[in-house]
């Protein structure tokens, strides 16, 4: 069934290129799934698929692409694999594996007993298709789980297809710390990428494939209309919330500087109706910390004193009342979450140099290990930070270049 000719792969590609330019200009981004469906699922042929897929696998006009593969008889669906949060999306602790009601076909748990597909699992598999929406930060694990699916597809020679989905936050900018190699290799931190890629999930495995060493057998789909500078609501699609508490755009936009306060002593309002637009503790000021942050006049956001109860089982400050700082974006295009994520820190600290404190993963989210101390003990600005991660950052950018698909640029 499998077929590693280099021409009929190349034919493959070619016709999807002609396909994407045929297709008719349209305000709504057309997806990887739709380019696939477009043309009949062609490269799926006569194949024994395993899907890696949760409830933002999706097409443009809402049809679950587990559904799509299921009734299709050009291919075999056999498997299903999940990420973090479940097939559902309704999971917030470990996931075991189970089987689809609907399709009744097994679904392996990547977020479980293991987090990489195992032998077992791809046995009599031609080809694992990847379609999850990310959201555009290093320490969302979904990247991670794509990373070890490939791998898991080298080591057992079968094929990797991913179909690409907008990088919701934009494709521009390329901000935060990258991290030290030797701190990689879990899901919040697969290879030494910043904390904002700027890329969407199949440059990503672009990325992976050739400058990190996977080296599997990787098709990625293209996206037909996206653009660069485009953020989520100007595709034209449907906003799915990519995990229980990712629920806003606006959320996803300040979660790569300012999700990392999951690191701290700090809920960042999990179990609330605005996670990640919300932040504080029982023990804040928020009102003196609200003024604070606010003095700074960082561009492109606003501070406001908020009080709220986290009702997220098992995380921090569940059912307690806390107090501290909403943040409202007022123009996304200079807000910089890296930046706020920072002076959050060292205000917060400043305050309550006793209370409030880091966890042991806040060097994994943050990336630097150095930051905590030099922001708290050492005082050293954040601005003064962010200007000692460029040299890696411009280092990342030109690696990142090969890897970018050319069409989203037009």
């Amino acid at each position: 069934m499998r077929d590693s000719s280099g021409v009929r792969r190349a034919i493959q590609l070619f016709s999807l290129c002609l396909l994407i330019l045929s297709l008719e200009a349209s305000a709504q981004v057309y997806l990887g799934i739709d380019v696939l469906a477009e043309i009949d699922f062609e490269i799926l042929q006569s194949k024994r698929v395993g899907l890696i897929t949760n409830h933002t696998g999706r097409a443009g006009d809402g049809r679950s692409t587990i559904d799509l593969l299921h009734e299709t008889e050009v291919c075999e669906l056999v498997a299903l694999f999940c990420p973090e949060h479940g097939i559902r999306g309704t999971e917030d602790t470990h996931v075991d594996s189970s089987r689809d009601e609907k399709t009744g076909l097994p679904i392996h748990s990547l977020y479980g007993k293991t987090r990489k597909p195992t032998p077992e699992m791809l046995e009599g598999l031609d080809v694992l298709v990847f379609d999850i929406q990310d959201i555009g930060t290093r320490f969302y694990t979904y990247i991670g789980t794509m990373a070890l699916a490939m791998e898991a597809a080298k080591e057992e020679g079968i094929e990797i297809v991913v179909l690409d989905r907008p990088n919701p936050i934009g494709g521009m900018r390329v901000e935060g710390a990258v991290p030290p190699a030797e701190q990689c290799g879990g899901l919040t931190s697969i290879y030494p990428i910043p904390t904002r890629h700027g890329m969407t999930i199949g440059e990503l495995a672009r990325l992976f494939n050739e400058e990190y060493g996977i080296g599997c057998d990787l098709t990625v789909v293209p996206m037909k209309g996206w653009k660069r500078s485009m953020y989520f609501d100007d595709t034209g699609l449907t906003w799915v919330p990519t995990s229980p508490n990712m629920r806003t755009l606006d959320g996803a936009i300040c979660y790569p500087g300012i999700g990392v306060l999951e690191g701290t002593r700090m809920s960042c309002g999990r179990g609330t109706n605005r996670p990640f637009e919300i932040y504080g503790a029982p023990f804040f000021d928020g009102d003196w910390i609200t003024e604070h942050l606010n003095s700074k006049g960082i561009p492109g956001v606003l501070f406001a004193p908020v009080s709220f109860t986290p009702s997220a089982k098992g995380h921090k400050f569940e059912g307690e009342r806390c107090h501290g700082v909403r943040v409202t974006l007022t123009d996304r295009d200079v807000f910089d979450p890296i930046l706020i994520g920072l002076h959050f820190i060292q205000t917060v600290y400043r305050h309550h140099p006793e209370d409030y404190r880091r966890e042991d993963r806040f060097a994994t989210l943050i990336g630097d290990p150095a930051v905590w101390e030099e922001l708290t003990l050492g005082g050293i600005s954040p601005e003064a930070i962010i200007e000692r991660w460029q040299p890696e950052l411009e280092n990342f950018r030109q690696i990142r270049e090969k890897s970018l698909i050319p069409a989203y640029f037009q």
